[in-house]
């Protein structure tokens, strides 16, 4: 992954706040030198998953290069750490385009919040009364009352998070899909969920909000207290990943459905 010029990119450096991902990080920029964030060609994310997804939150609008390296627990969406070779391995590199998702949640006192989400959109219940919804899609209702702890909606890239705790469906990252969840649906009974294309308009209404609470999330911004949320995809926002081409992410996607 060259820089314009064709010279070393420039790099910048984030850690997560252990010892061991603050310690590798001040031997990283020995190394390979650092500049600030916003004027890096790439950052290296040093950590796992949870750092990952807020160095994507925090440069969501920048567009630049996001090559993580774990040091973390899971690492899904990381590469190997390693203090040697990096430039190399950046040159190297494979691309990965994400589209995330925006969350649009009106509260019950009417007040509008919007985020955006890069795993997933979910709705949970807040109290001990079970949570009843009702799901639209592209302006047609076609769940009139769902019984459930909550729903979600999920991207590619997070269909193998809570998406897949909650037994949803692992989406290769070129499926064009969203995953639509619930957790633990109590009525109907069967319903398992539904795959849905990636431009679709998903209308989550919270049915006797004030008796039921339900509080929805965008990764890990939370809303309190939602009556309404409505999904799309974020068609302005691409985010790039990259990985080392023998653990690129659509290959961990397709592992994960065949490894028990």
């Amino acid at each position: 992954m060259a820089s314009p010029s064709n010279s070393a990119p420039r790099l910048a450096f984030v850690a997560a706040a252990t010892p061991l991902a603050r310690d590798a990080r001040a031997k990283l920029e020995k190394r390979y030198g650092a500049v600030p964030p916003a004027q890096a060609d790439i950052v290296v994310a040093l950590g796992g998953d949870g750092l990952m997804l807020q160095t994507l939150h925090r440069h969501i609008h920048r567009g630049t290069p996001i090559y993580g390296m774990n040091l973390g627990t899971i690492g899904f969406l990381m590469n190997t750490f390693k203090e040697t070779g990096l430039l190399q391995r950046l040159r190297e590199a494979r691309q990965v385009s994400l589209a995330p998702l925006r969350m649009l949640a009106i509260n019950t006192r009417g007040h509008a919040h919007e985020v955006i989400a890069i795993n997933e959109v979910s709705l949970l219940r807040s109290s001990r009364q079970t949570a009843r919804i009702a799901i639209s899609v592209d302006g047609r209702k076609r769940l009139p009352d769902l019984y459930c702890d909550g729903v979600l909606v999920a991207t590619p890239a997070g269909s193998t998070a809570y998406n897949l705790s909650a037994h949803g469906p692992i989406l290769p990252l070129g499926a064009g899909l969203l995953a639509l969840t619930p957790i633990n649906a109590f009525r109907p009974r069967r319903w398992r969920g539904a795959l849905l294309p990636r431009h679709s308009k998903v209308e989550l209404t919270v049915l006797d909000p004030r008796k039921r609470p339900v509080a929805a999330a965008a990764d890990s911004v939370e809303i309190a207290n939602v009556a309404r949320v409505t999904v799309t995809e974020a068609t302005d926002i691409d985010l790039t990943l990259l990985f080392d081409p023998e653990h690129d992410l659509e290959e961990r996607i397709l592992k994960e459905q065949f490894d028990h």
